[in-house]
Parts: C-alpha cells; sequence; structure tokens
C-alpha cells in the first residue's frame, strides 16, 4: 500500500508568461533548472515522455503522459510506468511581465514512507523543488535578456 505526497513551490519570474510557458513546455530542457532531473525524452507520441531522475547514487525513471495543456496557463502531467508521481506547473500572469510560476508534484511511497515524509523527507523534497524554481527563475531571466539582445 502507498501514501500519495504532495508538495507546492512557487516563484515570480521578471518575464511575461508566454516566455515562461515556452520554456517550461520545452521538457527536454529541465534539467538545465531541475537538479535531480538527469534526462527528460520526448517519445514519438508527444504527450508521453520518459524521464530520468538521479540522486544520491540511486536512478529513478518513468514516462509520462500530459493530461492537460493549456498554453500560458497549465501543463498537468501523471506517470504512466516506473515511479509513480503526477503533478501540474500553473502560470499566472501578472502586471509589469511578471509571472507568477507554481509548482504541485505528487508521488506514491510506501506506508512507511509517511513517517518518513514527517522526518526529513518532505523537507528535502520541498526544498529542492523550491530551488529548481529558483534555478529556472534565473535560467529564464538571463534567457529573456539575452532573446531581446539579439
Amino acid at each position: 500500500m502507498s501514501d500519495w505526497l504532495e508538495h507546492t513551490v512557487q516563484t515570480e519570474v521578471a518575464i511575461p508568461v508566454e516566455y515562461a510557458w515556452s520554456l517550461w513546455s520545452d521538457l527536454q530542457a529541465m534539467p538545465r533548472w531541475m537538479k535531480w532531473i538527469d534526462s527528460v525524452i520526448v517519445t514519438d507520441d508527444p504527450e508521453v515522455s520518459a524521464w530520468k531522475l538521479g540522486t544520491n547514487g540511486l536512478t529513478f525513471t518513468w514516462k509520462s503522459r500530459i493530461l492537460k495543456q493549456i498554453p500560458n496557463q497549465i501543463i498537468q502531467w501523471e506517470s504512466i510506468g516506473g515511479l509513480p508521481n503526477r503533478g501540474a506547473v500553473r502560470f499566472y500572469g501578472r502586471p509589469n511581465n511578471l509571472t507568477i510560476v507554481k509548482l504541485s508534484i505528487a508521488y506514491a511511497i510506501p506506508a512507511i514512507g509517511q513517517l518518513m515524509d514527517n522526518l526529513f523527507l518532505g523537507q528535502v523534497v520541498e526544498s529542492t523543488l523550491q530551488a529548481d524554481l529558483d534555478r529556472f527563475k534565473i535560467y529564464a531571466q538571463e534567457d529573456f535578456t539575452n532573446s531581446k539582445s539579439s
């Protein structure tokens, strides 16, 4: 039996919502800002991607299917094999070319994981996800600035 644990983090990025969306919807670019993601490969079916996560000498793989995709608003997915997970990234455009990016990820772990989550796992995952969004913010703002000067 497994329990699902969910974590949500967000950041505000000084770029237009359309630009944030375009960067995030390029799934294969995610290892540039997501520390634990080693690779993402989009399959022949553009709704399905193969993911590889590596941390502390452990490697996990899974395939994900995009369930919902509304440009400049949301990308929602769930795993269809391998590491059980699901989530969504949402984009909220604000005045003055600001965008709030909100990432929610849920993953299944054995029931003993609930105890681990209360002790330390949840804090590690959440702080890593927040650091990933902070890296996305830096990457996206630099990329946007460079694209305007080209």
